[in-house]
């Protein structure tokens, strides 16, 4: 068999197809339920987005989109290279393997360092820190502090999801270094690709809902 399925069957499952269905059928419902969560507040952003509109065009202009296009970027090379190492798995390629999961978590390094030090530093800096040193004034001053309330929240439940793949693809090099991956066991990286797919389809709509309101181009 090699079909990326995992390779020792656990006493409670009746063969490998049956381990690799409900393995995946585990990792969609769980990440239906972050659908659901995310969703929540992305409802909230919406109803508050058309009650004070200028407000978050206000705020939004103090954004970079140059740095939110560059993490975009970023994030979508990370799919890629995470694709190539499912692919690589399930071809028993160990080698490639290590060479993409290494690669999808630099960039994924690269992706929170980006928002860290270049973004929520420097918002932090400049006074749009709402509750801690908001100094944005002006007419639409509430409304775009209102905004950033939800910049911040909805980017850091993000890099909190990016953070945690991150340990995940740091334990998945470990443990493809040590040769515990082959073309019937690699469930783990198969699931753990749907995840990060997942993470970054999250900012590909946090990009534009964020960064683009109101852009001129």
């Amino acid at each position: 068999m090699s079909d990326g399925r995992a390779g020792a069957l656990a006493h409670h499952f009746e063969d490998l197809d049956q381990q690799h269905e409900a393995s995946s059928l585990g990792m969609w419902l769980f990440l239906a339920t972050e659908v659901m969560f995310f969703g929540g507040v992305f409802a909230a952003y919406t109803v508050y987005r058309g009650m004070y509109l200028p407000g978050f065009e206000a705020g939004s202009h103090h954004l970079s989109i140059k740095l939110g296009a560059f993490n975009t970027v970023v994030l979508l090379c990370s799919s890629l290279t995470m694709a190539l190492a499912v692919r690589a798995a399930t071809l028993g390629k160990r080698r490639h393997l290590i060479t993409f999961l290494a690669l999808t978590l630099a960039l994924g390094l690269t992706f929170v360092g980006v928002k860290l030090v270049f973004e929520w530093y420097h918002d932090y800096e400049t006074g749009l820190a709402p509750g801690i040193n908001w100094a944005l004034a002006g007419p639409h001053s509430r409304g775009a502090e209102l905004f950033f309330v939800f910049y911040f929240t909805l980017t850091g439940i993000h890099a909190l999801h990016m953070v945690i793949g991150i340990g995940i693809l740091a334990v998945l090099i470990g443990m493809a270094a040590r040769g515990r991956f082959t073309p019937e066991g690699s469930n783990a990286i198969e699931m753990t690709g749907l995840y990060w797919h997942f993470v970054d389809i999250i900012w590909i709509f946090l990009f534009p809902l964020l960064y683009l309101i109101g852009a001129h181009y």
